[in-house]
């Protein structure tokens, strides 16, 4: 919007796939959001100098399966704690300043081995086959017979015949000479 008043144009069209931030538009009082009381204020400006300012709404989700939550969250933003902040813009924020700072305490944690394996601490995507899911999930964090009966038996770890090492999930599916053949196969 702040290039608007640089334009010969005098017709512009702004996309929004934000359905709150339109009825928020819609139904200005005095105590709603700084937010869009700074947007109407602009708006108005423009439109004292002559520039025509559509909002359009897009449907971001019609047609993709699963995102109905993201719309009913979204119409549910327009509601509004004591007026001022909507509930949908709290949340998202405070969702926001939680998964950043876990991301950033995480981070810190290099010397954690599960690091190395997932460095996000984003969901990983579950499989509709709880046992796929599980084997994968093993998989990912090594804990498999193979490499960790040991554990449970107080047995000395297995070592890779091949290559006099550690035997673990990583080693096989990535260093492991043995397996050179495999992974070219399926990898």
């Amino acid at each position: 919007m702040e290039q608007i008043p640089k334009s010969i144009q005098k017709l512009f069209i702004i996309y929004t796939v934000s359905l709150s931030v339109l009825k928020a538009h819609d139904s200005v009082h005095d105590h709603t959001h700084p937010l869009v009381f700074n947007v109407l204020d602009i708006l108005e400006k423009l439109a004292s100098k002559g520039f025509i300012i559509n909002l359009c709404w897009i449907p971001s989700h019609v047609g993709i399966l699963g995102n109905e939550q993201a719309d009913k969250a979204d119409k549910s933003a327009t509601f509004s704690i004591n007026g001022t902040i909507p509930v949908g813009d709290l949340k998202n924020h405070f969702k926001l300043l939680l998964y950043t700072e876990w991301q950033e305490q995480w981070n810190v944690e290099t010397g954690n081995k599960r690091h190395a394996i997932k460095p996000t601490v984003q969901s990983w995507p579950s499989l509709k086959n709880r046992k796929a899911d599980t084997i994968l999930t093993r998989l990912r964090v090594g804990h498999t017979r193979v490499t960790h009966r040991h554990l449970l038996l107080g047995e000395q770890a297995p070592m890779c015949s091949q290559c006099n090492c550690t035997l673990s999930v990583h080693h096989i599916l990535s260093e492991c000479s043995n397996f050179n053949s495999q992974r070219l196969r399926f990898f």
